[in-house]
């Protein structure tokens, strides 16, 4: 009997998807938690530190929870640098899955 468990964890492609979905709901929670901030005019979140989390891989959860919430749809750098950088985070994805899967040598 083989323990699948363990194979599990073994698979790369397990955690880069863990990697992509940590980083989208940690960049649709900040957009949550700014909203609400803004608000309750309390202290608020850096506009660099949406970015630097789009940059990383999570600017989905990041123009979701722009969309969802309605914030920070007003800023030009928000609404045009968002979804282009949600563009490069794509490319990024397709060229190295083409690379890891489709390359032929």
């Amino acid at each position: 009997m083989v323990n699948t468990s363990i194979d599990f964890f073994k698979n790369k492609e397990i955690y880069c998807l863990f990697y992509i979905l940590i980083i989208n709901l940690y960049g649709f929670f900040i957009i949550v938690i700014d909203k609400y901030k803004a608000k309750k005019n309390k202290w608020r979140i850096k506009e660099k530190n949406f970015f630097i989390i789009a940059l990383l891989g999570g600017a989905s959860g990041v123009l979701l929870g722009m969309t969802m919430f309605r914030h920070k749809t007003q800023h030009k750098t928000f609404y045009i640098g968002i979804p282009i950088i949600y563009l490069l985070n794509k490319i990024i994805l397709f060229i190295i899955i083409y690379f890891l899967y489709f390359r032929i040598t």
